[in-house]
């Protein structure tokens, strides 16, 4: 009996440890704002679905962006959460979670390849010109978040989309003169 209790005992010690080790290693958020530099962020409209007949076009923020590792350590398994948002409102206008760095890491003072996250919500015309014309389309945000090895997410920073639009629409098909 006294044997059992001891290597239970054990087991409960080698969890402890094993627990305080992976917790200590968890960086705070506000370490992983110090971790990254966020670079060349760019941001776009661009295009979700088209339909020329009948007409239909739904246009959806994005960004591309890179960013360069400040830490002194390599950094794997890196998680950005992108949240879209119209100016003014608290209501989430759509997201995008992208794993980055899951296979080879980004080490110190590197700068990662370009990451491009866009929103699953966007808006809705039937054309090019229903975007372009409209004064009442309201500015979006884009909050850009970082979590890494089981922390809790840090924000990073809050851009505003601009209204650039990359889609050009098809040329009708019709009677050449």
């Amino acid at each position: 009996m006294a044997k059992f209790k001891f290597t239970i005992f054990l087991i409960c010690i080698a969890v402890a440890l094993t627990f305080i080790q992976t917790s200590c290693n968890v960086p705070t958020t506000e370490d992983l704002k110090t971790y990254f530099e966020v670079l060349d962020l760019q941001s776009k409209w661009v295009k979700k679905y088209y339909s020329p007949w009948p007409q239909k076009l739904i246009l959806v923020p994005s960004i591309s962006f890179q960013v360069k590792n400040l830490s002194d350590k390599p950094l794997k398994h890196v998680y950005f959460n992108a949240v879209f948002k119209q100016l003014g409102e608290v209501e989430n206008r759509g997201d995008n979670l992208y794993a980055a760095m899951t296979k080879k890491p980004l080490l110190p003072g590197e700068v990662s390849d370009v990451i491009i996250m866009k929103s699953n919500y966007g808006v809705e015309g039937k054309n090019l010109l229903d975007f372009k014309r409209n004064p009442g389309w309201n500015p979006w945000l884009i909050n850009l978040f970082v979590k890494v090895k089981g922390s809790r997410y840090a924000l990073l920073g809050e851009w505003n989309i601009s209204k650039e639009i990359d889609f050009e629409e098809a040329e009708p098909i019709g009677k050449k003169k």
